[in-house]
């Protein structure tokens, strides 16, 4: 009896933000707020690319960072390297079926970035809202 009370104790006073569902919540939105990821995952929503395909959809990446990106996605399970045994070996990255099912979750986002994001609406010409920018017409940042 005295232990089960213990713990009726300890449930009212635990922290109601450390709770797994929330845990689950904050490590997905910081996996995939991080910079240059939901664009990398937009990109890859379309299909299987290459490191330049990517790299050329999204203005302003560094090939580091972008490496940076693709292998964080790889580690957590949304992404994979597929190697084709080719000459030259043809290298292109994909989403898997958990990177598949963040499509809505995207799409949601971006829907409300395009209502809500005041910069884009002050500034329709930014970079950001160019979906046919190059890496060649674009300005490198570090």
């Amino acid at each position: 009896m005295a232990k089960s009370k213990i713990k009726v104790a300890n449930a009212q006073t635990a922290d109601p933000h450390q709770t797994p569902v929330c845990a689950e919540f904050h490590r997905t939105i910081e996996l995939i707020g991080k910079r240059w990821t939901g664009s990398v995952l937009a990109v890859l929503m379309a299909g299987p690319r290459r490191f330049n395909e990517i790299l050329n959809a999204v203005p302003g990446l560094s090939d580091r960072l972008l490496t940076e990106r693709l292998r964080e996605l790889e580690n957590n399970g949304i992404a994979e390297r597929r190697i084709f045994a080719e000459r030259p070996v043809r290298l292109e990255y994909a989403l898997t079926e958990a990177g598949l099912d963040l499509d809505q979750l995207i799409k949601v986002v971006t829907a409300w970035g395009l209502k809500w994001n005041r910069e884009s609406s002050q500034n329709p010409s930014s970079e950001r809202s160019v979906p046919g920018a190059t890496r060649a017409n674009r300005p490198r940042k570090s």
